[in-house]
């Protein structure tokens, strides 16, 4: 039996980075369940910036647009809301107006009573919850302790969220502690990675893109959100000054999430290198043209709570990974080299490029482990456990290529 699901998420269908939000609709729609994905509600107030002038111009178009298919079993849709969240009355509006376009929506697509998967802590003052077949939180970041967001508010509506959710996934020791806490039926579940995409960087087929290609090595690599508040630029400057003779390239959008990111430390160093974002589809041949991959994460309350899903897509690769002291990686330190300092990570990419780096063989056994067939599979048993113990709705055959049996949980 298929099921519907609404997958509220805090991440729109077309970032070029896709989240754990895209890769859990594709697994559920690959096991024959319906999803509609609701693109990111906008939680932080915009500001008067390039970034965000773009991006509620893009949102007006794909408001109009309404919900569309992006592929089998997965439709997208993009609600106009007021933004400023912050303000009760605004909250108000949103809810109202949201409330009856989607029930519009999930009239039109033939829903009825779908289970809600959401990842917006400000879904309870977002929608009315009596109206799905179960609520599934899905913890994957502490946005609260993002800039720009009205922390108190988020923090209030998430802990009524977790308690009204049948189950709750939590991506980071952290945030599984904080929502245990609330929630008995809290899930330890980190994020993981498409094995079978960023292996390709292994295939002697994969072509090193002409860009990257063309910056001599050895070169150092890092792909993802280039924000102040995640990314150390300190330290990513301060390991280009002391190698001059390496190259420090840096792959995705430039305040990605903090508008106001200043990037004036990432320039005016002839060996660091920022290439912009990249299509999801080609990174795997930029890690193949990287001879380091590194987690320059800053410390600070957000990254106490976050577990990067690049550290398995470098895994996946066959990278060699210098990280810097996060929580969520320390248990996995025989994989990976932890830096804390400027000096400390040179010394550990210095090693790697001798040869001094834990064997491929078991990076790739790790990555094997910690996929998104085995994620998802996993999250349905449990769904399956607390929701629907007495129906099988939730197991299904995998179709991405063809029937076949469902991977085994990890």
């Amino acid at each position: 039996m298929n099921r519907n699901v609404v997958l509220l998420s805090t991440a729109d269908w077309d970032n070029p980075f896709w989240t754990n939000k895209q890769h859990v609709a594709v697994g559920l729609a690959r096991r024959g369940h319906r999803v509609l994905y609701i693109d990111s509600l906008g939680l932080r107030a915009p500001g008067v910036n390039a970034q965000d002038v773009r991006r509620m111009g893009r949102r007006v178009a794909r408001a109009a647009a309404g919900a569309h298919r992006v592929e089998d079993g997965i439709h997208v849709w993009s609600p106009l809301l007021l933004p400023y969240q912050n303000r009760a009355s605004v909250r108000a509006l949103n809810r109202a107006a949201l409330s009856l376009a989607l029930t519009r929506v999930i009239r039109s697509l033939g829903f009825e009573r779908p289970l809600l998967w959401t990842y917006n802590p400000l879904t309870t003052r977002l929608l009315d919850l009596s109206g799905f077949d179960g609520v599934v939180y899905h913890c994957v970041d502490d946005i609260g302790a993002q800039p720009g967001m009205p922390t108190t508010l988020l923090r209030q509506a998430e802990r009524e969220l977790a308690e009204h959710a049948q189950i709750v996934f939590a991506t980071a020791p952290r945030l599984a502690e904080m929502q245990s806490r609330v929630n008995p039926n809290t899930h330890f579940l980190p994020n993981v990675a498409d094995f079978e995409h960023f292996s390709r960087a292994l295939d002697d087929a994969t072509q090193v893109p002409a860009d990257l290609a063309c910056i001599p090595g050895p070169r150092l690599g890092f792909i993802g959100a280039i924000s102040g508040y995640k990314v150390d630029f300190a330290l990513v400057r301060a390991i280009a000054e002391r190698r001059p003779d390496w190259a420090i390239v840096l792959i995705g959008r430039i305040g990605e999430g903090e508008p106001g990111t200043d990037p004036t430390l990432l320039r005016g160093l002839p060996n660091l290198h920022l290439l912009g974002p990249r299509p999801y589809a080609s990174l795997p041949a930029y890690l193949r043209g990287m001879d380091v991959a590194m987690l320059p994460s800053r410390t600070n309350d957000y990254t106490a709570s976050m577990f990067p899903m690049k550290f398995f897509e470098y895994l996946a690769a066959g990278r060699p990974v210098v990280s810097t002291d996060l929580p969520a990686i320390r248990p996995f330190r025989d994989v990976v080299t932890i830096a804390t300092s400027a000096d400390s990570f040179v010394r550990a990419a210095a090693g790697i490029l001798a040869g001094d780096a834990p064997s491929i063989e078991s990076r790739l056994a790790l990555a094997r482990e910690h996929t998104w067939d085995a994620r998802t599979d996993k999250m349905l048993a449990l769904l399956q456990a607390r929701v629907a113990p007495h129906e099988n709705v939730w197991s299904g055959e995998h179709n991405g290529s063809g029937p076949r049996r469902r991977a085994r949980a990890s």
